[in-house]
């Protein structure tokens, strides 16, 4: 018995093609290409997913150059702010020695020494008051100074703020030192108005900004 006979009842019907074997094509009908695998090469993957917004833009990886070298005066104040605070405390313990020697030798309160006396103490309560203001500038210093590496807006507009001020005093101190015609007067405080300009426009220019404006994660 054979699927070619006519007579086959178990034959495909007459006029239709003999069925084609599992897994070959038939002729004449177009091969199907085999359907793309992940992970493979040659065949395109699937895009990725797109980024957060703002995401093409170029966002600084590294501290501006401009921010850096704030940085390092914002410690180099800091320095200097704490040497004048433990001279500010030094004289503060003078005045005080003054003060309790010339009360050791006053014997009534309307004599000079006790005026003395009084005036030395008044001068060290003073001095101490100073001397803890410039220590409280120094522990900003170095607090700006340390959060420009993870710090937001509220450091950059601090610092801004902070330079502004550095400058205006600075300043001041350099009209006196002018006023004073001693060349040697001027150095310190035009040192000073320099690094008050620089600490002022660093966050200021699109890389400062930029760079505290990045993300966070």
């Amino acid at each position: 018995m054979s699927f070619g006979d006519p007579n086959n009842p178990y034959g495909p019907p007459p006029g239709q093609p003999p069925a084609q074997p599992p897994g070959q094509p038939g002729y004449g009908y177009p091969q199907q290409p085999p359907a793309p695998q992940q992970g493979y090469p040659g065949y395109p993957q699937q895009p990725g997913y797109p980024g957060f917004p703002g995401g093409n833009q170029m966002l600084p990886m590294t501290m501006p150059g401009l921010l850096m070298t704030a940085r390092v005066f914002l410690f180099l104040i800091a320095t200097v702010q704490i040497i004048i605070g433990f001279i500010w405390l030094y004289v503060a313990t003078i005045a005080s020695d003054i003060s309790d020697a010339a009360d050791s030798v006053s014997t009534s309160s309307d004599d000079p020494f006790s005026a003395l006396s009084d005036g030395g103490d008044l001068a060290a309560g003073v001095l101490i008051v100073i001397a803890l203001v410039v220590f409280g500038f120094a522990t900003l210093s170095i607090l700006l100074g340390v959060k420009f590496s993870r710090g937001g807006q509220g450091i950059r507009i601090t610092t801004v703020v902070y330079g502004a001020l550095g400058g205006v005093v600075g300043l001041i101190a350099l009209f006196g030192a002018l006023d004073s015609g001693l060349a040697s007067a001027i150095i310190f405080p035009l040192i000073w108005v320099v690094f008050a300009v620089i600490i002022t426009i660093a966050p200021v220019v699109p890389s400062g900004t930029a760079w505290f404006a990045r993300p966070r994660y």
